[in-house]
């Protein structure tokens, strides 16, 4: 089955995978930009409309029976171009899942403090969040100085105040592109809490091929690394396939009882990929993993199981076309999957929970 109008490619729903996935038409998107909101931004210290320009790539999480989505959202500042504008994280509640109300101002934006250096003057992006047994939210994002992108860790008890704790990765790795970090979760009491496998946690994380790394505490992550000292990659791009020109970790990996399911981005090439789907075109696929062994690759599909098929999945910043996956709950016997759109709204699509 394919989400959201006619194929191009045939998908297969395979019994491991999540889905399949519809995307509600009466909601979508659930997300727009708004010049209604104003806050005063620390770099320039002048009042700025901060998701006037754009409002996309969501995390979720289930919070007090009602979904909360975290979402990156761009004001008209610097160049018109991608990433060339100032990103700051707004968030929304919604009952239903559906149907959203917005804080008005953002929770996680480019402050003077001690992570600057790191998130002005692009600042924080592409949020994944996951709670912890005890309550905790850990949420992983990218700090974007328009030098290097670095993925990061930020933690909160009420998902309105958040404390910046860094850089998520060691010294070897801060001047290295790193990003999109999606930790691994399993159900319990209903609802997604982070989950140690042999001791652990894990997290599937980067682009243009996806690496694992460790944590004791969801704080300070070790990447696994190959005989030659590089991150190990465990996931790549495949020639003549939907994902043959990147992949990119997406919402929070889950742990099933028929191995870990992780949701990933995936990039068209244009030249060695699907002919059948639109270059540089950004859809979804599913990988799975073995859950003793997180980094020993059981299955993957062969088609994407979320692609851009309605008119705001291909118009805004990225025309060719965007399903970007990043935020993933269980809420009220169905899953909620929450996506950007051509890097310029937000988006969701919904499964019944097998």
């Amino acid at each position: 089955m394919i989400v959201g109008g006619a194929a191009h490619t045939v998908f297969a729903q395979q019994p491991w995978m999540l889905g399949p996935f519809i995307k509600p038409p009466k909601a979508n998107p659930i997300i727009a930009p708004s010049a209604e909101s104003t806050v005063r931004s620390a770099m320039s210290d002048s009042m700025v409309r901060w998701e006037a320009y754009a409002t996309f790539n969501p995390a979720a999480v289930v919070r007090g029976g009602a979904v909360y989505v975290l979402y990156r959202a761009e004001d008209a500042s610097g160049d018109a171009k991608i990433g060339g504008h100032t990103s700051r994280l707004g968030l929304a509640r919604s009952t239903d899942g559906l149907h959203f109300t917005r804080r008005n101002a953002p929770v996680l934006f480019p402050d003077r403090d001690e992570q600057s250096g790191n998130e002005w003057p692009g600042g924080v992006e592409d949020p994944r969040v996951v709670e912890t047994e005890d309550g905790t939210y850990v949420l992983t994002y990218t700090q974007w100085n328009r030098k290097v992108p670095r993925l990061a860790v930020a933690t909160s008890s009420d998902l309105v105040q958040w404390t910046k704790h860094g850089p998520a990765l060691p010294p070897k790795y801060r001047d290295v592109e790193s990003k999109s970090g999606a930790i691994l979760c399993k159900m319990k009491d209903g609802r997604l809490v982070a989950a140690r496998v042999n001791g652990k946690y894990w997290m599937y994380y980067n682009v243009p091929d996806i690496f694992i790394a460790t944590s004791d505490d969801l704080l300070h992550w070790t990447p696994l690394e190959d005989s030659d000292g590089r991150p190990l990659k465990v996931l790549s791009a495949r020639p003549g396939y939907f994902d043959s020109w990147l992949v990119e970790a997406g919402p929070p990996a889950v742990l099933t009882a028929r191995g870990i399911v992780l949701l990933y981005n995936a990039g068209n090439d244009s030249t060695h990929g699907d002919p059948a789907l639109p270059a540089r075109v950004y859809t979804g696929g599913q990988a799975l993993f073995d859950s003793r062994n997180p980094i020993r690759l059981l299955a993957r599909s062969d088609a994407p199981f979320i692609r851009p098929s309605e008119p705001y999945e291909r118009t805004g910043q990225y025309t060719e076309g965007t399903t970007f996956v990043e935020g993933l709950v269980p809420f009220k016997g169905r899953w909620l999957l929450y996506y950007g759109t051509a890097d310029s709204r937000v988006a969701v699509a919904v499964a019944q929970k097998r």
